[in-house]
């Protein structure tokens, strides 16, 4: 299988060969679900906290004797039973982020960038690159190949001035090959990749 590759004016420059059973091959939807959950997941801050017992403010003092008041015993004015009192079993700070086989994440990049190809998505450049660190220089690069919505450029390399050019540019975003998901990619309208990072892409999941 061939893919054509065009340069920065959308003029097609020549052919790269891709294999069938990395970007042709079936498209198995739910590896990508899996890889799009883990990468949620990883994001997560988990920030969230409740006070327990122990942390939420007031006395300790017991409020009242033990017994001989007719009232119901109580030790402290914290008890979680108490209107302000602590929370029991509340969420605590901890990570979301768990282990995702290798051959799962390969698998759900794989199948990601087939769907993309198959849908007409997936464009191969020459190189991507801007003269300027200029957000206007990006924008009109991404308007010569096409790109309206959302877009991931995929390079080995990113260029320095086109990555800090396109962070103003909603929904685009500058990825080197070795960091790219399954997310990024199911996420995104378009796919923008050079020749180099297809090449490293094609090596990495076949």
């Amino acid at each position: 299988m061939q893919l054509d590759v065009v340069n920065s004016e959308n003029k097609k420059i020549g052919a790269v060969d891709v294999r069938d059973d990395v970007f042709g091959g079936k498209v198995k939807t739910d590896l990508i679900w899996e890889a799009v959950v883990h990468t949620n997941a990883a994001k997560r801050r988990g920030t969230h906290m409740t006070k327990n017992r122990a942390l939420v403010s007031g006395s300790g003092k017991k409020p009242w004797r033990q017994k001989g008041t007719g009232r119901a015993r109580v030790g402290e004015i914290r008890n979680p039973l108490w209107r302000k009192g602590g929370t029991v079993f509340g969420p605590q700070p901890r990570s979301y982020d768990y282990a995702l086989p290798k051959k799962v994440e390969r698998g759900a990049l794989r199948a990601a960038l087939a769907q993309k190809m198959q849908e007409g998505g997936l464009v191969v450049i020459d190189q991507l690159a801007v003269d300027e660190i200029k957000t206007k220089a990006a924008a009109e690069l991404l308007a010569r190949l096409g790109i309206t919505g959302k877009a991931v450029l995929v390079d080995i390399v990113p260029d320095e001035k086109l990555s800090r050019s396109v962070r103003n540019i909603r929904g685009v975003e500058l990825v080197p090959s070795t960091r790219l998901t399954a997310r990024q990619v199911a996420d995104a309208e378009r796919v923008i990749a050079t020749r180099g990072a297809i090449e490293k892409l094609q090596e990495a999941l076949s």
